[in-house]
């Protein structure tokens, strides 16, 4: 089995994380550190990450989380901040979030030690949706919205056409639906920045088809039979 899905089926990160963690010399085969993406692990074959040894699960488990403001999508942070791993019960510590979503953002956040369903659902070429409930200080122009679904340019890269909708106003703040199919780093704050508004508010609220529904926040469920299935099919 190929390096870089061997890690991802012992849960350690998506493939393209895993290879990411392979160029950072993390991974060691039979003592030695690792540097060919390419290496196909064999059946006598040592494998660490860290230090720990690492062997493919031989079950999974699928988790939706409420994720709060004020916690970093990690599974640790050198200044010692809250992480969402600390809000998970210790019967599935040894789950991984599934992308991502800002310390000051909240909403549905997936875990599992499944790295294949992981890189399924975060590999940019799937095109996966996510539905975003935000809300903007102030009014929103129509033509604000427009250049927004038509694709705002970010760090120079034109990013592709989203959907957006008002949900409800008021004097202060404005509330909308997002539905973006990409998944870069606070991404749609950046868009919205991009035509001038600022995000006081962020949720998401759909991965594909599967809601958030049923948690208060910092509480976490596992996934049903028919979500796990809905979501290998994407």
């Amino acid at each position: 089995m190929r390096i870089n899905k061997y890690l991802a089926s012992c849960g350690i990160a998506s493939r393209r994380k895993c290879e990411d963690i392979i160029k950072a010399g993390k991974v060691c085969v039979n003592g030695k550190v690792l540097t060919d993406l390419g290496f196909v692990v064999g059946e006598n074959d040592v494998v660490t990450v860290d230090g720990n040894t690492c062997q493919p699960a031989t079950e999974f488990d699928y988790v939706m989380m409420h994720k709060p403001k004020g916690f970093i999508t990690s599974t640790s942070d050198d200044k010692g901040r809250k992480t969402v791993m600390d809000l998970l019960p210790d019967n599935y510590k040894n789950l991984k979030p599934v992308g991502r979503l800002d310390f000051d953002s909240e909403g549905l956040l997936l875990f599992t030690n499944d790295g294949d369903l992981a890189f399924s659902l975060t590999h940019p070429s799937h095109e996966i949706t996510k539905t975003y409930v935000i809300k903007v200080e102030g009014q929103v122009k129509e033509s604000q919205l427009a250049v927004v679904r038509a694709g705002v340019v970010i760090d120079g890269v034109r990013l592709s056409k989203c959907k957006a909708k008002v949900m409800e106003r008021n004097e202060k703040t404005t509330k909308i639906e997002v539905v973006i199919s990409e998944g870069k780093n606070r991404q749609v704050r950046k868009m919205f920045e991009a035509v001038g508004l600022n995000v006081c508010f962020l949720k998401r609220t759909k991965i594909g088809d599967l809601r958030l529904g049923g948690l208060s926040r910092g509480e976490c469920r596992p996934l049903s039979i028919e979500e796990i299935l809905y979501l290998k099919s994407l």
